[in-house]
Order: structure tokens, then sequence, then C-alpha cells
């Protein structure tokens, strides 16, 4: 059976195996400049790894699984598409009973994913945007966080659509994360996208502010994909929207672990919720 909401609560450590480590890896992405590839090799895997999230796992992670729980089978098998270093993935796992697919074009992602031992998981590269070792429909449902927003334009994004349709069943279930970039400049609990006063249109250059575990900030570039962008890229990838929602802290409860909602006041996410949670079924 599924577990309670309490089981997401944020790992105090963000996955990370050093602080120190992780913090010179952060310094060694901001000094490869604005060109660099958000994320890239070992020192972006340990930068990432290293990220609070904090708003994240209030109003985000924990709708995702929400949304998938309401639509997916325990035991099935549940693809993370883009899943970084596996946090998210593990407490997937636990949450939503279902065996863990983790496809990442990271192999140093794919390192730190393997190295949390999740009962079950199995983690593969994608290279040339498909990924290696996976029949067609062998997800039973997919989650894919945060991973629009490394992508540039309308093409990427079908890419990255187009493999998890082909990696999932017919109808079934995928639950986007994503955020919204009309929420730019606002400074959230650990989080802040593009800049005051800012618009973006879809695929648009956009920055993002993110905090670490250890208190200091991380900027890396980021593009922007617009809820309504999101909708009509997933009906030409062969998905049917189901919905779309901006989930609240008000709404966090019951949803998220009940520590960390009232660890803050959440004051800017309760006065305009940053993140989108997509549902879409495989046609």
């Amino acid at each position: 059976m599924p577990q309670e909401a309490a089981d997401e609560r944020p790992d105090p450590e963000g996955g990370r195996s050093n602080p120190e480590s992780a913090h010179a890896a952060a310094e060694g992405l901001r000094a490869g400049g604005p060109g660099a590839r958000a994320w890239s090799g070992h020192a972006g895997a340990q930068a990432f790894a290293a990220v609070e999230a904090a708003t994240d796992w209030l109003i985000g992670y924990p709708f995702v699984f929400r949304a998938l729980a309401g639509t997916s089978a325990t035991g099935g098998t549940l693809l993370d598409f883009g899943c970084g270093p596996g946090n998210v993935a593990e407490h997937a796992a636990r949450r939503l009973g279902m065996r863990i697919i983790g496809v990442d074009a990271s192999r140093d992602m794919l390192a730190l994913a393997r190295r949390r031992d999740t009962p079950g998981a199995e983690y593969h590269l994608v290279t040339g945007g498909r990924a290696n070792g996976l029949a067609d429909a062998c997800a039973d449902a997919a989650m894919c966080n945060h991973v629009l927003a490394s992508l540039p334009d309308d093409q990427a994004v079908l890419a990255v659509l187009g493999e998890i349709h082909r990696l999932l069943r017919p109808d079934a279930p995928l639950a986007l994360l994503t955020t919204d970039p009309a929420c730019a400049g606002i400074e959230y609990a650990s989080l802040r996208v593009g800049e005051p006063g800012a618009t973006y249109g879809p695929g648009q250059a956009m920055s993002v502010r993110l905090r670490r575990t250890d208190g200091t900030w991380q900027s890396m570039p980021n593009h922007a994909w617009p809820p309504a962008a999101i909708s009509a890229l997933l009906k030409r990838a062969g998905f049917t929207p189901v919905s779309q929602s901006h989930p609240t802290p008000d709404e966090a409860d019951g949803v998220a672990d009940p520590v960390h909602a009232l660890s803050r006041d959440w004051a800017a996410e309760r006065q305009r919720p940053p993140l989108v949670v997509t549902l879409a079924l495989r046609a």
C-alpha cells in the first residue's frame, strides 16, 4: 500500500555526500560562465544534489505523487524521466509502492542515483534522445520534474515528450512539474525564476536562482515554458492533457510532510504559487 504523506519529508542533506565538495562544485559551475550547460558533468551533479528544494517539497513533488496515485496501480513501474540524483524517485517508490525506472542524460547523476540503493530501482542513460536498454511501453506511469526548463525550443521539448510517449503503455499517466514564468522575480523560500518585471515566452532564456542546503544560493541558466505552451506541446506529442494546477500551501495539508509544512510561513508561496503540476494521459 502507498505510505502516508509524512514520508515526503525532504532529505536533510539534499541527497549530497559532502557539503564542502558540493559547494566547491557549485563554484566550479559558476566559473564556467553563462554558456555552461546546466547541471552538466560531475560538478553539476554534485551541485544539483545539494539543492534544498524546500518549495518543491511543499507544493511540488508531493502533488506529483498525489496526481499519479490517483491514476496508477500499486506495484506497477514508474518512469522518472530526468531522474537526477534519485532523491525524488526514492520518495516516489515509497509513497506509490511502484518500481522505479530512472533515466537521465548525465552519467554522474545516474551514479548518485544508484548510490541511494532504492529497492528494485534501475537506471538507464539517455543518449541521442533515447533511453538505452528500454523497450516500448515498459512503464505504467511517468513523472518528469523540472526537465523542460533545460530545453530551449519546441523541438527539444517534443523530443523528450516523444521518448516518454514511447516508454509509456497506452492510457498511462504522465505528471510534469514545472515553474510558471509568470512568477518571475518573486523570491520564494528556495527559488526565484527570472528577473523582476520581466516577461518570458516559450523557450526564452530565463535564469533560476536556487537555495542550497548550506544556505547559499546558486544561479543557473534555464528556459521559460508557460503552462499553456506545455499543454499545446503535450497534444502535439500524443498526450491528452487532463489537468493543470498551481498547488498552494493551504492545499499541502495532508499532502506534504506536516513538519516541513510548519517549518516556514511560506508567505510568497501563499501569495502567488510558482509551481505547476500538469497531468496528461498517453494516447
